[in-house]
């Protein structure tokens, strides 16, 4: 009989922050080592419970006993099963015996194998029905099987205390206390971590009267919920949560937001089980404080969530989530708002001590801070990136003193005691710190965004000061980590070299900077001269960027073809690619694009076999009419192509192009290109190569070839 399946293992406290990693794992586990073995049926469901003191899943429609299987297996080829005279050799009546004992069968004979070729000769086979196995014995490997290949962060080591396990040391994530196996109403005879299994388990530590008794499986969640004051699902829970607390700010102020990430709402959700959001207050005095210093100590050290106004301005009220219930919520509100308190007066005390330094006075103190041995410390680092971001200012026609300012002051507030504290500051300190000194705004502003973009999807630098400090930051990382030949291999990038180039790439390709990437990585490689240690590796990082560039076009919907047709050209600037792109897709659609991509692949190949031939076409050595017919047509489409191209218009340089198809046809159908007098070969060559230049010169259409 098919019926709703229940495991659950009962346990201390949970890592929280693998928790929903945990669960999900354990109920996946289970669910796929019992389809494997054909123990559920169509329709069958798995749900993932995980609290802080639980793991289990619930799992609909399994059966009591897996299906019969027929097997059909291979015993001896022929050649080894009979001798000459085709009798049965020792090896296959050895080989019956076991095979009869496997199936629970009293004798199999050679009459009843089938014989069939197998590859290149022929063996035996013997069809059979494997009985199905009972749900206990299936379950009780799939759930050792599980519970070994859990994600477990740190695995403790421990001893039973009591059971037929007691004195047994046991490995799991935290100590286990209790194990629920059942199916429909009947509990299974299962052992896991020195465990019996059994129909009781724990709800809430302090909310629930004891230890519960489960009726069945299916009413697993509501028997905990009701009697145990525990919310069994993570997702469930933590919806809750989030639903509470963006109550929670409303009743605060109509117009109060609540700071939510999910990696902190996943944290809270795996610390309680029984959720209740209460209002808190602090001081308005802490308010002086920059208010991500305020926010960063509230959820990192307290896993309090934050309220602002509308407008983004921090209020001096928070929300907690607490794992109580009560009718006298002032005991907790009072003990949270007491435990906040010193920790806001740190960071205030923290950000008045740092503004009595300025920023430029640490600056010398980043020689104490060793950045690579093999590349120096960071004043020696700050001093590279100061010259490479002045040089890419004065590229963007921007103010290259500010840049250089900027990238001076960029790293010093690492020795500051906020970003000491809290390292996802560094940046955003150096902001407030720059301005209190009276730095430019423009210099400020650059301090905090030249970490930017610091992930995929964050935001980019705002001015050319910011731009020009951060291309500089991250061109110093990438050209001088990869330089002492520590570039990424496989999956391995410590530092980070990847997230590097693809902000650089953004950079150049979203604010449209006409620089030219080997320049950057030339001005890059410059800054090292005269250490030992380093090698140029502009080389190889060139078609490093270029892959990672391949990458971030597919992510905006581009075709490959279409993409190698643009960056197969190794391009100098960046500023121009969609444009040429939306060319290269504008162009694809029209009729003679596959002709004309077929031809000038042909081409390529011809010129790649004649290399050194010129490009001065003589038109008295035209006999042919397709060869002249062809050369008038690409003297009189030659201006309004390079026209177009000049302004940017490569759309209408490519489409231009496209009124070439009938020459192009007509040329290959008529003349013998590789003629036996050299002249007129070479004379022809010289022409291909012309026409060569024409088509590619805004892609190589040749890539949209099938």
């Amino acid at each position: 009989m098919n019926q709703t399946l229940l495991i659950e293992i009962f346990t201390e406290e949970l890592p929280p922050k693998a928790l929903a990693k945990l669960g999900d794992a354990f109920a996946s586990g289970i669910f796929n080592g019992l389809k494997s073995r054909d123990f559920l049926d169509d329709g069958a469901v798995a749900t993932a419970f995980a609290t802080p003191r639980r793991l289990a899943v619930a799992i609909s429609n399994v059966r009591a006993t897996s299906l019969d299987k027929t097997m059909r297996e291979k015993v001896l080829p022929v050649s080894v099963a009979l001798d000459a005279e085709g009798r049965a050799t020792a090896p296959l009546v050895k080989k019956l015996a076991a095979l009869a004992a496997q199936c629970r069968q009293a004798v199999i004979t050679p009459a009843e194998l089938e014989r069939a070729p197998d590859g290149k000769a022929e063996s035996f086979f013997y069809s059979y029905t494997a009985k199905g196995v009972a749900l206990p014995a299936g379950l009780q490997v799939v759930l050792e099987d599980t519970v070994a290949k859990l994600p477990i962060p740190k695995v403790m080591s421990y001893q039973r205390q009591h059971g037929h396990a007691a004195g047994h040391t046991v490995r799991f994530v935290r100590p286990a206390h209790s194990l629920v196996a059942l199916h429909g109403e009947q509990v299974l005879p299962l052992t896991l971590l020195g465990l019996d299994a059994d129909r009781l388990t724990e709800g809430h530590r302090f909310l629930s009267p004891g230890r519960i008794t489960l009726a069945d499986a299916d009413s697993y969640a509501v028997t905990l919920a009701e009697q145990g004051k525990v919310i069994a699902s993570f997702s469930e829970r933590k919806e809750k949560i989030r639903k509470d607390l963006l109550e929670g700010a409303k009743k605060s102020a109509a117009d109060d937001q609540v700071l939510m990430p999910e990696a902190l709402l996943d944290e809270v959700t795996a610390l309680v089980e029984w959720p209740v959001v209460y209002a808190c207050k602090f001081e308005d005095e802490f308010l002086s404080v920059p208010q991500e210093c305020l926010i960063l100590t509230m959820q990192t050290n307290q896993k309090y969530f934050a309220l602002t106004d509308s407008a983004g301005k921090l209020r001096s009220r928070f929300l907690i989530v607490s794992n109580l219930q009560t009718s006298e919520p002032h005991y907790i509100i009072e003990g949270n708002e007491r435990v906040v308190r010193p920790r806001l007066s740190d960071a205030k005390f923290f950000f008045e001590q740092d503004q009595k330094k300025k920023l430029a006075e640490r600056v010398p103190l980043l020689a104490n801070v060793v950045y690579h041995n093999k590349l120096g410390n960071q004043l020696q680092r700050t001093e590279r990136v100061k010259t490479l971001a002045a040089a890419i200012a004065s590229l963007l026609g921007s103010d290259a003193a500010l840049a250089e300012r900027a990238a001076l002051l960029a790293k010093a507030d690492l020795l500051t005691d906020m970003v000491g504290e809290f390292p996802e500051l560094q940046g955003i300190m150096g902001n407030y710190y720059a301005r209190h000194d009276g730095e430019a705004d423009d210099v400020a502003l650059a301090i905090s965004e030249h970490y930017q973009p610091r992930f995929a999807g964050d935001a980019l630098p705002t001015t050319d000061t910011s731009v020009a400090v951060a291309l500089a930051d991250k061109l110093e990382t990438l050209v001088g980590i990869w330089g002492i030949g520590l570039q990424p291999t496989g999956d391995k990038d410590p530092f980070a070299l990847r997230r590097h180039a693809l902000g650089i790439l953004r950079m150049l390709l979203e604010k449209r900077l006409p620089i030219s990437l080997t320049q950057l990585l030339s001005n890059a490689a410059q800054q090292f001269a005269g250490n030992s240690n380093f090698k140029d590796p502009g080389s190889d990082v060139l078609p490093f960027l270029y892959d990672r560039l391949r990458g971030l076009l597919r992510e905006r919907g581009y075709a490959p073809n279409e993409i190698e047709a643009v960056v197969a050209q190794q391009p100098e600037r960046l500023d121009n690619i969609i444009e040429r792109l939306d060319a290269v897709q504008a162009f694809a659609a029209l009729p003679e694009a596959e002709a004309l991509a077929a031809a000038n692949k042909r081409i390529t190949n011809i010129l790649k076999k004649t290399e050194g031939v010129g490009s001065t076409v003589q038109q008295d050595l035209l006999r042919d009419s397709a060869e002249q017919s062809l050369f008038a047509a690409m003297n009189a489409l030659k201006p309004e192509v390079d026209a177009a191209f000049a302004k940017g218009d490569f759309s209408t340089a490519l489409k231009a192009l496209a009124r070439l198809r009938e020459n192009v046809d007509g040329f290959f159908n008529d003349v013998m290109v590789m003629a036996d007098d050299e002249q007129l070969r070479n004379n022809r060559l010289a022409l291909l190569a012309n026409l060569h230049v024409m088509l590619n010169q805004v892609a190589d259409i040749s890539k949209l070839a099938a």
